[in-house]
């Protein structure tokens, strides 16, 4: 019986499960698909409702993890195949290559300010840029620089090589093969948080064809100091101060019509956490919220909210927006929606909009979930085997789950669910033949 335990996802909640159980003295292998841990979390610029610094918090727990002697990380790595049963999982990892030595690299970044490449940078989501060999963000674990192939010269036309030239360690290895990697491991946390909605399938709202119509997260990143402006509040058109900013509540959530059904349960209270940063940055702008229902469940998240209509002028619209018109001159925007309360159609003149997607089930779970043998549900969250007494235990014995992936939840939740997923994937360990056979 193996005394290990294999993690799926470096998000924070991958993170926590990790720590309480290497801090137990059991071995753990974490596998992130991306080349840094990290999540969603590393993207955001502060979190609620306290507003401290996301990466001040997630940093030093992405540091812990690459040095806890329990730890192994497996970042750039899948799962491939998964077979057995609790106590005794033989798991399959594909290690992509990085074309950089893993111990040979010391994130100086000198390959990168060399590189002639520029692609859109998927951790700003694609409002700046970074190089064909890259590290995602500045306090990325491992420090460690990935060439993207796809994108690269030298494996696209045979040309460049600039970065194996530059590079003082002799860190570049343009023929590191994918590895294939066997665990045997005694359970299997799965913690591969969300995707984002894409609204670009909302016509009526001008994502993609609007420029100052943003996604949450994409405004997150701009507003952020290490973001693609320096966290300078500008609108993309024409970089100047917005006068007005308006948050757009249940893009594609709680819809019945063939998006999602479900309330992604953060929403109202992150657009709270953005005006009052609106506010904060630019003083003179107006931000509004306009929402369906306000929904803010969570210590401290009502009384954030009425923070924000207080002292900071935050102004909350019950509406149903029924589409966004562009000024072709100004590049403005103009909101037509109903105001719930009255019944009445009004307009809204706003210089920047962002729009508050659904967040939703990766769409890699379905994979895993087939390879694992386990359910997901309507939604296509990972099912719990019960939700009030085994919300972490999938409905396969030995695979337990945690964060985003169960149902949608805050970072809290998601962190004390983690260590609830450590606690059960542990006593797969402690348990003697005897006991389980009972």
């Amino acid at each position: 019986m193996s005394k290990s335990v294999l993690v799926v996802g470096g998000g924070i909640a991958g993170i926590q499960a990790s720590l309480d159980l290497a801090s137990r003295g059991t071995k753990v292998y974490l596998v992130e698909k991306t080349p840094s841990i990290g999540g969603r979390m590393a993207q955001l610029d502060k979190t609620f409702p306290t507003l401290d610094c996301s990466i001040c918090i997630l940093a030093p727990k992405m540091i812990e993890c690459l040095r806890h002697s329990n730890i192994s990380l497996l970042t750039y790595s899948e799962v491939q195949h998964v077979e057995g049963e609790e106590g005794n999982f033989t798991v399959k990892i594909l290690r992509k290559p990085r074309y950089v030595e893993f111990s040979k690299c010391t994130g100086c970044g000198t390959c990168m300010e060399k590189c002639p490449v520029k692609v859109p940078n998927e951790f700003d989501m694609g409002m700046g840029k970074r190089k064909a060999i890259y590290m995602p963000f500045k306090q990325a674990v491992p420090l460690v620089a990935t060439i993207d192939a796809e994108h690269c010269l030298y494996f696209s036309k045979k040309i460049c090589g600039v970065c194996q030239k530059v590079c003082p360690s002799n860190a570049i290895d343009y023929n590191q093969k994918p590895e294939e990697i066997n665990l045997n491991v005694a359970s299997i946390i799965l913690a591969t948080g969300f995707d984002i909605f894409d609204p670009s399938a909302i016509g009526e709202y001008g994502y993609g064809r609007f420029q100052n119509v943003l996604t949450s997260m994409e405004f997150e990143r701009l507003i952020c100091a290490s973001g693609p402006t320096g966290g300078h509040l500008i609108r993309p058109s024409d970089g100047k101060e917005p006068g007005s900013v308006v948050f757009i509540q249940c893009v594609g959530s709680r819809n019945l019509h063939g998006r999602f059904p479900f309330c992604s349960t953060v929403c109202c209270v992150y657009a709270t956490k953005e005006s009052i940063l609106v506010k904060e940055h630019s003083p003179q702008t107006q931000p509004y919220i306009m929402y369906i229902d306000m929904r803010a469940v969570g210590k401290g998240f009502q009384e954030f909210v009425d923070r924000a209509r207080e002292e900071y002028g935050v102004k909350y619209i019950k509406a149903h927006p029924g589409g966004i018109a562009e000024d072709q001159a100004t590049k403005n925007l103009h909101i037509h929606y109903e105001d719930t309360k009255s019944g009445n159609m009004k307009k809204l003149d706003a210089d920047l909009v962002v729009l508050c997607p659904a967040l939703i089930p990766k769409t890699e779970n379905k994979r895993l979930a087939e390879e694992m043998g386990i359910e997901l549900d309507d939604a296509g969250f990972f099912k719990a085997k019960e939700l009030l007494t085994a919300p972490m235990d999938t409905t396969s014995v030995g695979i337990y789950i945690c964060g985003y992936c169960q149902s949608p939840k805050d970072i809290p939740e998601s962190v004390a669910q983690a260590s609830g997923a450590a606690a059960r994937a542990a006593e797969t360990i402690m348990l003697t033949s005897k006991e389980r056979k009972q």
